[in-house]
């Protein structure tokens, strides 16, 4: 028979042998690089509305300037996702660099007003054949209003080598129509309302309304070996920005989807009301960004011949 003096001590080391309650699953750390357009709706969303956290994402959600740059802040892991433009991937890919896409933002639809061509006040630029020979300020050269406007141009029968295009982030495009060191920008929501009312500038055309309906204006990207190393991860990013995307799809939630830009790209109240928002498009298909690749073949933009196929995450 057991004994007082083991009895007890079997009693003592009696919990520590209770199976304990399983750890909490720490969650993945990404940083988010995003620029100043409502294209990022579903990943504010997503941050706000707390669907990242609940699948064990920490989301930082870090400004960038220029989407000209987010390839390379990828390539150099000071982000782990961000939202370059169609074309600025296109191009880092073809450059060299082994990305891939995880999932998209904004889409674009005839019926959003929200970026257009915004001339300086009294420049006289009225139509496409105006632009010839001007300065034109864009948010990211090769970038996604970059390429838009030049297939316009040519849309219109106009050599848009003929326009001199000038980098410049959104917020300097005011300043920049005031000063004149441009003639027009190619710009867009919440800046080129500031624009038009201050004065300082006027919208020459609303281009972007002769793109097809349903085209990605931005995608969320990363680097091939990251999502290789974190495919839960980057699953549950995507899975997140579709749940956000049905959030902004329904009426009711519209002023806290406008809360949660206004949070993220700094829009006074006034704007934030009138802002439009581009229909989210969570989901991207090999056929989407053949579109890309076709468009910026036709401006000889890509040296090399891409296979889309390989180039969405699974």
């Amino acid at each position: 028979m057991m004994n007082r003096r083991t009895l007890l001590s079997a009693l003592v080391a009696a919990p520590t042998c209770v199976a304990m309650p399983a750890r909490a699953q720490s969650d993945t750390t990404i940083v988010f690089g995003y620029t100043a357009v409502t294209d990022f709706a579903t990943v504010f969303v997503a941050a706000d509305e707390g669907y990242f956290k609940k699948r064990h994402l920490d989301v930082e959600l870090k400004f960038i300037p220029l989407n000209s740059t987010i390839p390379a802040a990828l390539q150099s892991d000071s982000l782990q996702i961000g939202g370059p433009t169609p074309s600025v991937f296109l191009q880092a890919v073809d450059g060299g660099l082994d990305l891939v896409v995880v999932s998209g933002g904004g889409v674009t639809s005839k019926s959003v007003t929200g970026f257009g061509l915004v001339a300086r006040a009294g420049s006289g630029i009225r139509s496409a054949p105006d632009c010839v020979g001007k300065k034109i300020g864009v948010p990211g050269l090769g970038a996604f209003l970059h390429v838009t406007f030049r297939a316009w141009l040519k849309d219109r029968g106009v050599d848009y080598r003929k326009v001199s295009f000038v980098e410049a982030s959104f917020p300097q495009h005011g300043d920049l129509l005031r000063g004149g060191s441009v003639d027009a920008v190619v710009t867009a929501d919440p800046f080129m309302s500031r624009i038009t009312e201050s004065g300082a500038g006027y919208v020459a055309s609303y281009y972007g309304t002769f793109l097809p309906d349903g085209k990605h204006t931005i995608l969320h990207a990363a680097k091939r070996e990251w999502v290789a190393k974190n495919p839960a991860a980057a699953r549950a990013f995507r899975e997140a920005v579709q749940e956000a995307g049905a959030f902004v799809e329904q009426a009711k939630n519209d002023a806290r989807v406008r809360a949660s830009i206004g949070k993220y790209i700094k829009l006074p109240p006034e704007v934030l009301a009138k802002i439009q928002i581009s229909p989210p498009g969570p989901l991207v298909s090999e056929k989407q960004l053949a579109y890309w690749v076709g468009l910026m073949k036709d401006q000889d933009m890509l040296k090399t011949s891409l296979d889309v196929s390989q180039l969405v995450a699974k």
